[in-house]
């Protein structure tokens, strides 16, 4: 398994419009990527800062979700409303 989180802030009052396009973004990952077997999405108490928790197959599967349609889409979409965005790439320890 190859684990992805991202943790994101967004911008005062786009909290709302990031919560929608992430979630379509999770639900499109994990419907259409054969390789993307979780994708979780969540929020702190301030609403402001979101925490994603990915798994896929592979390295390879997480790269093919970088290419997809709906990904781009989400990325380009969400930009001006971020503030931070911070991505780490995990291994499993065998």
């Amino acid at each position: 398994m190859h684990c992805i989180t991202v943790r994101f802030e967004i911008r005062p009052g786009r909290e709302q419009a990031f919560r929608a396009a992430v979630v379509a973004n999770a639900r499109q990952s994990l419907h259409s990527e054969p390789g993307c077997r979780v994708f979780d999405v969540g929020v702190d108490a301030t609403g402001h800062a979101f925490f994603l928790y990915e798994l896929y197959d592979d390295e390879a599967a997480f790269a093919a979700h970088l290419q997809t349609t709906h990904f781009k889409a989400f990325d380009s979409e969400v930009a001006p409303w971020v503030l931070s965005k911070a991505v780490h790439a995990w291994s499993r320890l065998e």
